[in-house]
């Protein structure tokens, strides 16, 4: 979780639940938008607001969650993320979320392993673009990947560091014109 630096909200990202098969459920990115506004998830009646009973108040309690900005993917685990705050990169990259995503290790087609770029829009819509990627090798295999990054840090240069807990390593990434 991070606080975004420009509108002083509390962003986090939600690593779902195994075992309800390869696309259930997604993991996500929320926001809390108010200090009064807890966000209900739904769970046990939901999952992603996906109806799992009959109750009508149940549902329209876990539908009534207004934090979910955008679903990532089932099973891609992420780990880290972090606001933006440096220099180094261009003015675009100012305040964008960076996500470390783990990968999935229940799913029969591997997704994750890379570092995602979002973008947020004046209303707090999210656009996501990869950043790091290619420690995904084959999406079949088992491991599938080379890689798997867990977390982030902005360091005072504006450089990026994450993690690796696959390799034991720390990656820069830096801007260079």
């Amino acid at each position: 979780m991070d606080w975004n630096p420009k509108t002083k909200e509390l962003w986090f990202t939600n690593h779902g639940r195994d075992w309800l098969g390869n696309d259930l459920p997604n993991d996500t990115l929320h926001r809390v938008a108010a200090k009064s506004a807890v966000p209900h998830f739904g769970y046990p009646f939901c999952h992603q607001a996906t109806p799992s009973t009959r109750s009508t108040a149940r549902i329209a309690r876990a539908r009534s969650s207004r934090s979910r900005r955008s679903r990532l993917g089932a099973h891609i685990a992420p780990l880290g993320m972090r606001f933006y705050t440096g220099k180094m990169f261009p003015a675009e990259y100012q305040n964008n979320i960076f996500i470390a995503m783990h990968g999935s290790w229940n799913r029969e087609t591997k997704q994750g392993y890379n570092v995602m770029r979002v973008k947020l829009d004046d209303k707090g819509n999210a656009k996501m673009q990869p950043f790091v990627e290619g420690f995904l090798t084959d999406e079949k295999a088992d491991p599938p990947m080379w890689g798997r990054p867990v977390d982030l840090l902005v360091m005072k240069d504006g450089s990026m560091l994450f993690s690796d807990d696959y390799n034991g390593i720390v990656y820069r990434v830096s801007y260079g014109k």
